[in-house]
């Protein structure tokens, strides 16, 4: 094991003068940068991004790493390294969301974000919006990504505009905010059976029609676990000739159960959340590429969870956009099998070198090749 060593590049720049000429110097330019003048290369930043995002080393601790081998960099230092990446590859960060929203199915969740309330000495509450596609179960041609999306609150104008233009299946939680986007028609929700058997497998220990439910809702789930992996036409018809009947009895069953049980219980709350979705949770029987639940988008969200676990919080809402703009950067490394470091490293470089905006597509982690030992793990 050799530990990783920093090298310092020397570029020297000769000026030549003709003897014969008055004011004629020539001088090749300086290489273009991220930080002109300043101490990193592209590749030393993209570290620092990868190991904030990917690796989850809050930068008072890369500090400290970097202490260790002799390089004194202080935290704020490095926040700006992460700030000035951040805001190069926002144009990158909003082509992969219009990207994701031409396709016709997508997940959509959040998480809170912890930011720093400048002047007040405490933090807020932000949000993390995640609109997430991964078609491999059913053998869709489009790769998998993930979009992070920062705003300073939770309330339904945030989705509305952040999916503008989107048409197709959103696939969601119970949330109310995700049911304006389906009045006008162009959005269909497919809700989640995963919290529907969240919220009876709270309860099971204690009622038997809890633990009912949750065998009724396992059937469906083996079905699910037969047919992935398979093309969204024979995914369908299993649908159709195994789940369907275990749906079809299942609302009667609840109806019947409601009645019998405390209207302000929490078994009551949970039978009338299922059935107050019951037509975004039957979607799946009649559309292969929809999932039974949106768990893909929540394993998307736990990278997010990790990082806010170890920094603790942002320390203003454009640090919570830039939070947005990396992170979603890695993720698709991380999905597709691209190696974050050698991916963070060419972009940055490209767009510092001029990289023309017409080809945006080329900077987004799909075009890159993969690594087939990352691409297994992911």
């Amino acid at each position: 094991m050799v530990p990783a060593q920093f090298q310092v590049l020397v570029i020297r720049r000769p000026r030549y003068a003709c003897r014969t000429c008055e004011d004629a110097f020539v001088q090749a330019p300086a290489p273009a940068r991220l930080i002109e003048g300043g101490l990193p290369t592209d590749a030393l930043v993209a570290q620092v991004l990868v190991a904030k995002y990917a690796d989850h080393l809050p930068l008072y601790r890369q500090a400290q790493i970097f202490a260790r081998q002799g390089v004194v960099l202080d935290r704020s230092t490095l926040a700006d390294w992460v700030g000035r990446a951040a805001f190069l590859l926002r144009l990158v960060h909003e082509r992969l969301l219009e990207t994701l929203k031409r396709s016709g199915k997508l997940f959509a969740d959040e998480t809170t974000a912890p930011v720093l309330d400048a002047g007040r000495g405490r933090t807020k509450t932000g949000q993390l919006w995640a609109y997430a596609r991964d078609d491999r179960s059913w053998g869709g041609s489009d790769p998998p990504g993930v979009a992070y999306v920062y705003a300073p609150d939770r309330t339904a104008s945030r989705p509305i505009a952040h999916l503008a233009g989107f048409e197709g299946v959103l696939q969601v939680d119970g949330y109310a905010a995700y049911e304006v986007l389906a009045k006008g028609g162009a959005v269909r929700l497919a809700y989640c059976w995963s919290h529907v058997r969240r919220a009876f497998y709270e309860l099971a220990a204690a009622s038997p029609i809890a633990t009912e439910a949750l065998a009724r809702i396992a059937a469906l789930y083996r079905v699910e676990a037969g047919i992935r992996g398979r093309p969204a036409d024979q995914r369908r018809a299993m649908r159709q000739e195994r789940s369907r009947p275990v749906i079809e009895a299942l609302e009667p069953w609840l109806r019947e159960k409601l009645g019998l049980v405390s209207r302000k219980s929490k078994l009551a709350d949970a039978i009338r959340y299922a059935l107050s979705r019951w037509a975004g949770l039957n979607l799946f029987l009649d559309d292969g590429r929809v999932e039974i639940d949106s768990n893909i988008v929540e394993r998307a969200i736990r990278p997010l969870a990790l990082n806010r676990k170890n920094a603790l919080f942002a320390g203003s809402d454009g640090g919570g956009q830039h939070w947005a703009v990396i992170a979603s950067l890695i993720e698709i490394c991380k999905l597709v099998g691209v190696e974050p470091h050698a991916y963070l490293a060419d972009v940055i470089t490209r767009i510092v070198e001029g990289h023309p905006q017409r080809r945006l597509d080329d900077l987004l982690p799909w075009a890159y090749p993969a690594m087939p030992a990352l691409k297994a793990e992911a």
